[in-house]
């Protein structure tokens, strides 16, 4: 009988790119454009955020894995008085550290992938990490460390759905390839479970957010689905006739690693 953390992966790995089809690519796939990782002035109140603050003393510090811009960790400053970003693009760091500027917030950034450069990253009071883990194959590894760096609680953020969901009919529309549907957050529960964390599920609804034109969306859609640039204009009128949701079922996982007082 395969372990959930087994499941997981397996889960993780349906979505690969049939060879053939990432072989015609003119471009790698795997893009995530910093403009889409913009953090915005005001953050929406989300369990999250609530989670995370309710864990925070008055000028603590949180460490945000796979960081971006830092939508996570300065939606906590204040009482947050110190951050700590990890992310693998020096780009998204770059972001990380100028919205840490224009805050006063002290920042330390760490470029590399977790749970490979968590030795370089402090104990902070509570750790983030948002919209990652579906990313993560071997994630019991990558979820111990969460926890070994929290002083207080962790606090995960991730789509009800994995995100390459949302690019299903278009592989079924260009390419005529049919994609899973796994996993999900009970799945990622299930690990936690079986790793002896007790974790919590809040399911929550956001609006969805659009940061490009539909002209840069259909470009990202167009390499991410290998296509090629004679292809875009397919690609824009494929998104123009598409209708636009306006929320996106999201949930929080979270699980404390100290008293909470």
């Amino acid at each position: 009988m395969t372990s959930a953390a087994e499941r997981w992966r397996d889960a993780l790995e349906a979505w690969a790119i049939p060879p053939a089809i990432l072989a015609s690519a003119e471009e790698s796939p795997w893009i995530h454009p910093p403009e889409l990782f913009t953090v915005p002035a005001t953050a929406d109140a989300t369990p999250s955020h609530d989670r995370a603050r309710e864990a925070l003393v008055d000028r603590g510090s949180v460490l945000d894995v796979g960081c971006g811009g830092g939508a996570a960790a300065f939606a906590l400053t204040p009482p947050a008085a110190s951050v700590v970003g990890v992310d693998h693009q020096p780009e998204m760091l770059a972001m990380f550290e100028d919205n840490a500027a224009a805050r006063g917030v002290a920042c330390e950034t760490i470029e590399g992938f977790w749970p490979a450069v968590a030795n370089q990253a402090p104990v902070a009071d509570v750790v983030t990490s948002h919209h990652v883990v579906y990313n993560v194959a071997d994630v019991a590894p990558f979820l111990a460390a969460l926890s070994a760096h929290a002083r207080r609680r962790v606090v995960l953020e991730m789509p009800d759905h994995h995100p390459l969901s949302s690019m299903s009919d278009a592989w079924a529309t260009f390419w005529q390839l049919e994609r899973p549907s796994g996993p999900t957050p009970d799945d990622l529960v299930a690990v936690l479970d079986e790793m002896g964390v007790a974790a919590h599920r809040e399911r929550f609804r956001a609006p969805q957010r659009s940061q490009v034109s539909l002209e840069r969306a259909a470009h990202f859609l167009r390499v991410r689905l290998c296509l090629a640039p004679s292809r875009e204009g397919e690609v824009y009128d494929y998104l123009a006739a598409q209708p636009t949701p306006a929320e996106r079922e999201l949930s929080t996982v979270w699980w404390d690693v100290g008293a909470i007082e």
